[in-house]
């Protein structure tokens, strides 16, 4: 299976011989391997580049435990590139696996010595080089201090829609309806039943996501790890706090832990990309809210299997997929907060909350974006449109539904557009 990835591989075409350290983050078994051991590596053989000089080393392979110490790595690396008349190309694979979990406790106090590695391979002129990571932490936020300025993210999603549809072909909205039940892992789609596509996640769910989490972290409770996982998934797209899933857990599950322990749970599960989160933002007072705030998954089959496809909540995966192609397009979201005014039926004034899904920001462009399934009916349509209509400035206000209708402007200038259009086309923002 050879599923192209021309979105990233552009990037990394860009971004050759420029100084700097390419990391490539995202989601374990998310395509980031492929992207680089396969995809661009085919660009480079194409071009001229001898395989030979493209040095590749997957750390996460037992094979390659050894490597794993950095001074071994060292070593490895520096005999294959010792002729300075020649260009390499060096290619690791997860290099979290080369950080001891005792550097990741103390990552912020004292230097971690993979860094250093990384660091000294830029000061050679004849080496290019690319790492693929599956902890942010250790990461993309780490990428100014300790790779002093020299580090070129790339953040790698699971298939979009446009990239799974023009693998898949056929009828869009029956490859939309697969597409929000087994998500966007590559490796779904060598799968053909349904069966084996639930097997396979189910694998992917237990054995790379929970097991590695845990085991990276040393966590010993894994039963709240477990519910934690099953809470955010069942509640994505719903605004949550730490405090409610504290008390759910308690009068629900009969589980006792604290606000801390929960917190970093949460933290980690974000560190492994397995969700990411959105904060509210007063659209008028611009400023934003501390809590709640609500929480995505990565990957709507692993959210659907880790609760074993017992709620399909179909609404909020549609809003789940939209926000990650939001993300995969480079955007910052947030979800927007905005006070209307009403008069009761005693006419009385007050001031009503109410939110828009996503407001969405990229340099000097912002967007305000509803999701709906359905906005067929008049009283729906009124839900749906009023925060929209409620703010007032100059930005492009945006409805997506799950429709085939071409994309429209209503009279009060909100942009319709179906979710498959959206999906298809990167540019659609901008009509």
């Amino acid at each position: 299976m050879y599923i192209k990835r021309d979105f990233y591989l552009k990037q990394l075409i860009d971004s050759m011989w420029n100084s700097q350290i390419k990391i490539i983050t995202g989601l374990r078994r998310c395509g980031k391997s492929f992207l680089l051991f396969n995809i661009f590596k085919d660009y480079l053989l194409s071009i001229g580049v001898k395989e030979e000089n493209i040095i590749t080393l997957a750390l996460d392979e037992k094979i390659n435990k050894q490597y794993r110490n950095c001074d071994n790595l060292e070593k490895y690396l520096r005999e294959k590139i010792k002729d300075k008349r020649k260009k390499y190309f060096i290619f690791l694979d997860e290099i979290q696996f080369a950080i001891t979990k005792e550097e990741m406790e103390k990552h912020y106090a004292e230097p971690i010595e993979l860094y250093g590695v990384l660091n000294e391979l830029l000061h050679l002129e004849n080496v290019d080089v690319y790492v693929t990571g599956s902890n942010s932490k250790l990461l993309s936020k780490d990428v100014m201090t300790e790779f002093r300025g020299r580090g070129y993210v790339i953040n790698v999603y699971p298939l979009s829609f446009k990239e799974y549809f023009d693998y898949t072909g056929g009828h869009k909205a029956d490859a939309f309806e697969k597409y929000m039940l087994y998500g966007g892992m590559p490796k779904v789609l060598d799968n053909k039943t349904d069966e084996q596509k639930k097997k396979y996640l189910s694998g992917l769910y237990n054995e790379i996501y929970f097991k590695d989490i845990s085991e990276r972290y040393g966590i010993e409770l894994g039963d709240v790890m477990k519910e934690l996982i099953c809470l955010l998934s069942s509640s994505i797209g719903s605004l949550t706090n730490i405090n409610n899933i504290v008390n759910t857990l308690k009068s629900v599950k009969n589980i006792t832990v604290s606000d801390k322990e929960i917190s970093s749970y949460i933290e980690y599960l974000e560190d492994a990309m397995l969700f990411n989160h959105a904060r509210r933002y007063d659209v008028k007072g611009r400023k934003y809210f501390a809590y709640p705030i609500k929480y995505f998954c990565a990957d709507t089959g692993l959210r659907n299997i880790a609760l074993n496809f017992r709620q399909y909540d179909e609404p909020h995966i549609m809003e789940n997929i939209v926000y990650n192609e939001l993300l995969r397009r480079d955007f910052s979201v947030d979800v927007g907060v905005v006070k209307i005014e009403e008069t009761d039926e005693k006419k009385v004034r007050h001031l009503k909350t109410c939110e828009i899904d996503f407001v969405v920001n990229k340099i000097m462009n912002k967007y305000y974006i509803q999701c709906s399934m359905d906005i067929s009916e008049e009283q729906k349509r009124k839900q749906e449109l009023r925060p929209l209509l409620a703010v007032k400035d100059f930005f492009k206000k945006i409805i997506i539904t799950k429709s085939l209708q071409e994309p429209w402007i209503d009279e009060d200038g909100i942009i319709h557009i179906g979710i498959y259009d959206f999906l298809l086309n990167d540019k659609i923002l901008n009509i």
